[in-house]
Order: structure tokens, then sequence, then C-alpha cells
């Protein structure tokens, strides 16, 4: 067996608690901006960055294809090849077609079209609004999720 056994960590071997606020925590990620972005794609390199990006983003972006047509939909998943014709990414269209796979080769343009539902202060909200009704005695706390326009 490798590692540490569970007995030898430090909250079993020593008479105090873990204090939560020294624990290792992992960094969180930042976001950039994008909603709203119409990247240039010039060059190979720049059209890899805006996928990988539109892959991260939380909201619909509208792929125009180089036949001129367009497919709006969420980046669910992405295959990135040596080459342009070998990588592709997979959406789910907003308009409940079937999913896509479009190859990087046939992308003319991309645009960050749809709300970015991961940005601004939404978690915060729930949670102060959790406790608010938690603090009157509410038992049911009746909190939805924020409605996607």
């Amino acid at each position: 067996m490798t590692g540490p056994r569970h007995a030898d960590r430090p909250s079993h071997t020593e008479e105090r608690p873990l204090n939560p606020d020294m624990l290792e925590v992992a960094p969180g990620t930042a976001h950039d901006a994008v909603q709203g972005w119409v990247p240039e794609l010039a060059s190979e390199e720049e059209l890899r960055i805006a996928l990988e990006k539109a892959f991260d983003y939380r909201g619909d972006i509208t792929v125009t294809l180089r036949d001129g047509s367009k497919v709006e939909g969420y980046v669910f998943d992405r295959i990135s090849g040596p080459a342009l014709t070998t990588s592709f990414v997979r959406l789910i269209p907003s308009d409940s077609s079937p999913r896509r796979k479009i190859a990087y080769a046939d992308i003319a343009a991309l645009a960050f079209s749809g709300r970015d539902t991961a940005a601004g202060k939404s978690w915060e909200a729930w949670v102060k609004k959790y406790w608010e009704n938690k603090a009157s005695g509410e038992k049911s706390f009746g909190l939805q999720p924020e409605a996607l326009d």
C-alpha cells in the first residue's frame, strides 16, 4: 500500500482538531469575461484558443460555418487533433435539433452570443437568501434556480 494510512493523518495523531482555515485549498479558476465576444480567427492558433474558451464558457455560442450557415448552441466537448480537419467541436444546438460535431476546418467565425450562466454573483445571492430564509424559520426554503433568459 502506498501513501499515508488514514490513521496517520494529523487529525488522528494530534489532540487538537484540524483548522479548516489552515487546510490546503485548491485555487479557483479565473474565467474570462467573454460574453458578447466575437474573436478574430485569423490563424489556426487563434481558432484553437477561441474554441478552448468556448468549451469553458457556460453559455451558447454561435458558430458560422464556411458555407455561410450558422449553428447556435452549447459546446459540451472538443477533440483537438494535429490538424484542423482532425479537430472537432461538439455542441448541443439551442433549437433542440440533434447534437452536432463540427470540424475546426469548417468554422469561419465564432460569437459568444448567449448569456454566461456562470457569470455574476448568483451563488452568493443564493447563499444569502438561504440564510435569510433559515433565520426566519422557514422549513422549506423554496429557493428556485435563477431563470435563464
